[in-house]
Parts: structure tokens; sequence; C-alpha cells
């Protein structure tokens, strides 16, 4: 006699509630019950409240620091596995540590390629992430990932706005790729920011390649921490004659001053998702990635393409 599996569940790390019950509401089932002891040291021990055997397991946590969530994550993964989870598939709407992607310098480690196999080795079958730093972290991965592209939810924002004389800017060489991809499908021009750096988060001197005078900017990127870069960009942008700059930014890590520098700048509006969450703040507009991640974990779950949500 063949029995039908169970009905997918969905389950959230700490630091993603507010996200996983929007995606559990989307997704149309409730959030599973998670309870975490924890033990005067720090120690802490996630546990499920309900049965998962036999079951396939989502569970959302993006792993920004500090390095408790990406723990967390790795835990519930375990306790999945052990306890007999027929699918365990991580969705991480940001990827945390993705900047350490390659050796540049010697005697570093290669911190995205580590946390891939820590996720692969605690147990999960399948990887469901979003704007990853660098795209060849996929191929750190000896299991499916799906790679989702943010611009799904920006684009139809960006349209909304209806601004004339478009350009989309990127705020260094290396995101050269997404700025075009975005000026693809909005029909504009291009122009890109050069940066040297004294030191990580810290900016010596930025140089603009292309014309801003009398357009209106829109600078992409896929994570925006200090906001340094940004908003130096942005009051460049003024200088150079823009009539106005927004920023794109998909993962709002917002550490340090970042939350005074973007206040005090010359840029219009930031506008993010919430795969980390924000504190409120008049220049910030976040917009939700959960209908984006519900409808590829349904696709996941009944076996369907998901080729449809990816514009870039």
């Amino acid at each position: 006699m063949s029995t039908l599996a169970p009905d997918p569940k969905i389950f959230a790390c700490k630091q993603s509630e507010a996200l996983a019950q929007q995606i559990a509401d989307a997704y149309g089932i409730p959030l599973g019950k998670v309870i975490t002891s924890h033990y005067s040291d720090g120690e802490f021990q996630p546990s499920f409240e309900e049965s998962v055997r036999g079951s396939r397991v989502f569970l959302i946590g993006s792993t920004f620091p500090n390095s408790d969530h990406l723990m967390e994550l790795l835990l519930m993964i375990d306790a999945a596995k052990r306890a007999s989870a027929r699918h365990i598939t991580a969705v991480l709407p940001y990827f945390g540590w993705a900047r350490q992607d390659r050796k540049d310098k010697p005697r570093v480690p290669i911190a995205a390629k580590l946390v891939a196999k820590m996720l692969e080795t605690a147990g999960a079958t399948r990887i469901i992430t979003m704007d990853l730093h660098a795209d060849q972290i996929q191929g750190f991965f000896e299991k499916p990932v799906d790679h989702l592209f943010a611009s799904t939810i920006f684009l139809p924002y960006l349209r909304s706005l209806k601004l004339d004389n478009l350009t989309i800017a990127s705020p260094d060489m290396g995101g050269s790729k997404r700025a075009y991809a975005y000026s693809k499908f909005l029909n504009s021009d291009v122009v890109i920011c050069y940066k040297q750096r004294e030191k990580a988060n810290v900016i010596s001197h930025m140089e603009l390649i292309g014309d801003v005078k009398g357009k209106n900017v829109v600078l992409v990127d896929d994570m925006v921490d200090t906001a340094g870069t940004l908003t130096t960009a942005a009051d460049l942008m003024m200088e150079r004659g823009a009539l106005s700059v927004r920023a794109v930014c998909t993962h709002p890590l917002l550490s340090g001053n970042a939350y005074e520098r973007i206040e005090k700048s010359q840029m219009l509006e930031l506008i993010v998702s919430d795969s980390i969450p924000t504190k409120p703040s008049n220049k910030i507009r976040v917009i939700s990635c959960a209908n984006l991640f519900a409808e590829v974990m349904l696709s996941v779950n009944a076996n369907k393409s998901i080729s449809s949500k990816f514009l870039m």
C-alpha cells in the first residue's frame, strides 16, 4: 500500500522569524514551532516541537553576523537530519560570509567555500538563496542551488517611479554586470564608479566613469554594509550634476554608522529587501521578498520549473 508524502514544513531561525512568517503565510501553511534552550555560557540548542519524519523541511535563516546565526541554521539542519526528514532545504535569503569567495592575498581563508561545506555536512540537500555576492559561489556546493535574483521584486518598483533620463550606476567595477542587467530591462544608460580602498570598508579615492549630468541615477548593488561607498557615490554624482540619486541594494547589513550616513547623504532613498531585518528610517524603503521565496518553495516542492524567477 502506497502512502502520500507528508506536507512540507517551514521553520525559522530566530534572526529571520518575521520574514519566515510572511513566507509561510504566502505559501499557505503555518510556520512550524521551534523552541531554543540556552545555557548560561551562550551555547544554545534548537528543538523542533513537531514531527518532521519523512517531510520536506524548509529551514529559513539569513547568516549575517554574528556567527550564532550561521550556527543556529547548522544546528537546525542537523536536528532535521537526525529526526529523519526526507528533504532538508536551507533557505538563506542572505548568504553571509560570501565576500570571502577567493584568496585575494596569501594566507587567508575562502570562507564562502567553508560555509557551503558546513551546510552540506550538516545535512542540507538543497539550497535556496538570493543575490549571492559572487555567482561562482554556486559552484562551491555539491547539492542543487537555486540562486534567485532580487531584480524580480525591485524592477516593478523602479518602473513605477517613471523616471525620465534614467541611468543605472554600479558603485564599483565588480558590480558592472548587475548594472548592465538592470539597464537592459529598464532601457537606460550605465555609469560605473571606480574606487580604491585603503582597507576593508575604507575608501581612499572614487572616480566616476560616465556622464550623470541631468540624469536620475539608480545605484544597484547586492549589499550595503557601512554605506560608505553608496553615500560617497551619491554625493559625487550630485556634484556632477545628477538630478537625483537612489540606490537599490538587496541585503541591508547596515553596520557601524550606516544609518547616519544614509540620513546625511544626498541620496533620496535606499531600496532594500527584507532578507535582513532593518531599523525604521525615512530614507529606507523595504520591499519584501517573501512572495518570491514562497513561490519558489512551492515550485520546488511540486518539482516544477523556477526559471521564470531568473530575470538576470
